[in-house]
């Protein structure tokens, strides 16, 4: 164990810090979210980590999107970070629960004005007829915005994925990668275990 990194959220923070600063890694925030339906089917997608501290990693979509739905029917998530540059993988499963609304506005009110149109514009996950509809709906919504503030959609917030299991890996030479897998015990302490490759 590095006695550095008792804490994962700690050890988290150093990878992220260092893969941000790989000039290889374009969006180090990038991220592979896995979510599952009321009757176990899971789907995955790359998302953007937008925030994280003890209590979680936060990231935002359209609470009518397919992962939205799936994660108010089903709030338990994994994600994935892989960055390969750094010859790293960092898994991350727990509990999902919603950001308050007031953490919600603060990110929302940060966005560019083409991302906040693009927001209300895209009825995310469902069928669209053709991409001239979309663009159409983004001018229109531009014109609406054009001389004020973009309020945040009330179809458009965010969630925090409250961690119990975190899982560092190294590659290493021969397959012999280094594991350091941390699980959330009853009592709330984390406790570290290394694992097989």
């Amino acid at each position: 164990m590095n006695k550095d990194y008792v804490d994962p959220i700690d050890y988290f923070s150093v990878w992220y810090e260092q893969a941000q600063q790989n000039p290889h890694i374009e969006e180090a925030n990038a991220v592979n979210l896995a979510t599952a339906s009321p009757e176990g089917l899971p789907t995955s997608r790359m998302v953007l980590l937008k925030d994280f501290d003890e209590n979680g990693f936060v990231f935002y979509t359209n609470l009518e999107s397919r992962k939205g739905q799936q994660l108010k029917a089903n709030p338990q998530a994994a994600m994935n970070f892989y960055w390969e540059p750094l010859a790293r993988q960092m898994r991350i499963e727990g509990q999902i629960v919603p950001v308050t609304q007031a953490q919600a506005d603060e990110y929302f009110a940060s966005r560019a004005f083409k991302s906040k149109i693009g927001a209300w514009a895209s009825k995310q996950s469902q069928p669209l007829q053709n991409q001239a509809t979309l663009l159409k709906a983004v001018t229109k919504l531009a014109v609406k915005y054009a001389s004020g503030s973009v309020p945040r959609p009330p179809f458009w917030s965010g969630f925090r994925l409250m961690p119990s299991r975190m899982e560092f890996w190294q590659r290493g030479e021969y397959r012999l990668h280094r594991r350091q897998c941390y699980t959330l015990d009853a009592q709330g302490q984390w406790q570290m275990q290394l694992l097989y490759p």
